[in-house]
């Protein structure tokens, strides 16, 4: 593994970084002080930020409700023409952004700039939906009123949104919200907030008014985040993160009856049955398990697979996984990254070491690496037994469990036994069972012999305890989007 420090291009890009409150259009001191965000890769800092109070939580909310009735008021081309420019520039520093992400996550650059691409393409979606949103005019069924049906924007937003994805989990909340026409206070992740900073700045090069998009970055989020949710002018919260985190914040935003938008925590099953091509599910299996590192809620963390075929298809796994090189994802040849910080070694360690406890047979990996930074070797293990803590939690790690079924009722009661359901993968060549496993799998989302299936294009959320609303696709702009209905006489 290489862990070299900072280069200087890496500084240099560090430089351009705002290291502030964004707060009404200007960059502000903290009033607590300044955090450190660290590589990492190497446990060395990147920069030093501003450390919000909760005080500079509600400026940031009054600078969010002051630009309110304008942006509203603004027509929706200008927002278009605003979310456009946008994607442009992101394109234009598209290896700035990717490299960022790389520095204070740790993904390797290569995967970076797939999110680059990725999170442009919800500012150029939503940039063609600015545009298109609509309502319907008609006469009453008695006769008696012709009705007009409108929408017009929730208002003032508040968005938190995780680690894992610095850029697409803010560009996947805030277009749409612009595009609607509503101001939003976005709290980023305390350990990656840089990538958002940055982003922030682009706005305001996109010519994006002061107050319409405020960022407050803090190391006591609930602090400060309490008495942002409780203010009666904030009317939609949007989150990002596990289950618990929501349900509390959903609490929260009962006492206002917020609108609420939650992608919360997922335990996506993989289910491979004897008639799968065995290369696809492979291919889908390594994009499934190992993007971002296994660190996304969309990464497959029960992998069920069919007896007959469980032994060929952890071997040719087992090959693909042990062949994986871990390094700093500076380095272009590096396909594993570090895990977040030093608790997410432990975390999947210690699930690993349940499963090995009851029975389950390392194929390869299953243990965290020496040296400087939180790495994790890539590890497959199979034989995994019912009960093993790993088939119930969410392992976020480039940690992939094999267990096995012997028949369709058994694949389908085996995937649907969580409390999650945001995802589901199923790889057959029978049409029929394919359809079958659409409906019968309680997931908001599913991939049929594919092991990506996340798309602006297409309505991201899930179902049960992975959350509520959607993110993305036509749905998307609606959750910014209040349906008001006026009657008028006729003649």
């Amino acid at each position: 593994m290489t862990t070299a420090p900072v280069a200087a291009r890496e500084q240099e890009l560090l430089d351009t970084v705002p290291t502030g409150l964004l707060i009404g259009g200007q960059w502000q001191d903290g009033a607590a002080g300044t955090f450190p965000v660290r590589d990492p890769a190497t446990g060395e800092v990147l920069a030093r930020i501003a450390d919000a109070s909760p005080e500079d939580g509600i400026r940031a909310l009054d600078a969010a409700v002051a630009a309110q009735e304008e942006w509203a008021a603004t027509p929706p081309r200008r927002r278009s023409d605003i979310l456009r420019r946008a994607f442009d520039l992101l394109q234009e520093r598209k290896e700035e952004f990717a490299l960022l992400m790389t520095l204070e996550m740790g993904k390797p650059l290569a995967e970076a700039r797939g999110e680059v691409a990725y999170g442009g393409e919800f500012l150029r979606w939503f940039s063609e939906e600015a545009v298109r949103i609509s309502g319907r005019y008609g006469l009453t069924p008695e006769g008696t009123g012709r009705m007009i049906v409108s929408q017009r924007p929730v208002g003032p937003c508040y968005f938190i949104t995780p680690w894992n994805f610095p850029l697409a989990m803010a560009t996947r909340k805030i277009a749409p919200a612009l595009a609607a026409g509503c101001t939003v206070v976005v709290k980023p992740a305390e350990l990656t907030p840089l990538t958002t900073l940055l982003f922030a700045q682009l706005l305001i090069d996109a010519g994006l008014p002061a107050g319409v998009v405020n960022v407050v970055t803090t190391t006591h989020s609930g602090a400060l985040s309490e008495p942002i949710i409780a203010d009666p002018r904030l009317r939609k919260l949007s989150f990002t993160g596990s289950t618990p985190v929501g349900q509390k914040l959903i609490a929260q935003a009962a006492q206002g009856v917020l609108r609420v938008s939650m992608e919360l925590g997922g335990n996506a099953p993989f289910v491979v049955f004897d008639d799968a091509d065995l290369d696809k599910a492979v291919d889908g299996a390594m994009l499934a398990k190992f993007r971002n590192i296994g660190q996304a809620c969309t990464a497959a963390n029960r992998f069920i697979v069919h007896a007959s075929v469980a032994e060929e298809f952890a071997a040719r796994l087992t090959d693909r996984v042990s062949a994986m090189n871990v390094g700093r994802g500076t380095d272009d040849d590096v396909q594993i990254g570090p895990l977040i910080d030093d608790r997410a070694v432990a975390k999947a360690d210690e699930l690993v070491t349940d499963a090995v406890s009851r029975g389950a047979r390392v194929r390869t990996g299953a243990r965290a690496l020496d040296g400087a930074g939180s790495f994790y070797a890539p590890t497959v293990i199979d034989r995994v037994a019912a009960g093993s803590d790993i088939l119930r939690e969410e392992i976020f790690g480039p940690v992939l469990a094999i267990a096995t079924f012997d028949d369709e009722d058994e694949a389908v009661r085996l995937a649907n036994d969580t409390e999650y359901g945001l995802v589901s993968y199923v790889f057959t060549e029978d049409l029929a069972r394919g359809h079958r496993m659409i409906d019968r799998l309680e997931t908001g989302m599913m991939g049929l012999n594919v092991g990506v299936v996340s798309n602006a294009a297409a309505p991201f959320g899930g179902v049960k305890q992975s959350g509520v609303g959607r993110e993305g696709g036509l749905e998307g702009i609606h959750e910014f989007l209040e349906t008001k209905y006026t009657l008028l006489p006729v003649g």
